[in-house]
């Protein structure tokens, strides 16, 4: 997969969030959204950066930054894992991978030995324009929202 440059145009996409409701990058046109993709719900890690994202959404959201996490899991388990973590922004289902993909956010990864095809943990910005801004690629969970708002320059 090829990873996004910042100054490239953001691929469009609209996928159903945890409740079946269509939302596009369109939706988000004129602000700075956060775009973050992670392998799977209520795993450990990924519940550490979804906690953590929704721990400084209101500092994100202060300095104009919206946030959307995307994984291949479907609606339903995103529901269960929004409510069981009272996360507030929206999760979005990218079953077939096809987002993932066009965000260079899908490739082998290692996991306990083993090596696989699936979601790499990414982060790509999107300026109110459509273009990235900034995009991180295999990132930490731990410690990820903090680094991401040191580069973005929110207090």
């Amino acid at each position: 997969m090829t990873q996004l440059q910042p100054g490239t145009s953001a691929p469009s996409f609209t996928l159903p969030d945890a409740s079946g409701s269509k939302v596009s990058l369109a939706d988000y046109a004129g602000r700075n959204v956060v775009v973050y993709f992670y392998p799977k719900a209520a795993t450990p890690g990924c519940t550490t950066e979804a906690c953590d994202f929704r721990d400084n959404l209101n500092s994100l959201q202060a300095a104009g930054f919206d946030v959307v996490g995307i994984s291949p899991d479907g609606p339903e388990a995103l529901q269960d894992f929004a409510e069981a973590e009272s996360l507030t922004f929206p999760l979005l289902s990218d079953t077939d991978n096809e987002v993932a993909k066009a965000y260079g956010s899908f490739g082998e990864k290692e996991f306990k030995g083993k090596t696989f095809t699936g979601t790499l943990r990414s982060t790509v910005v999107v300026d109110p324009d459509g273009n990235v801004r900034l995009a991180e690629y295999n990132v930490d969970a731990k410690g990820h929202v903090a680094r991401l708002r040191e580069s973005l320059g929110v207090n």
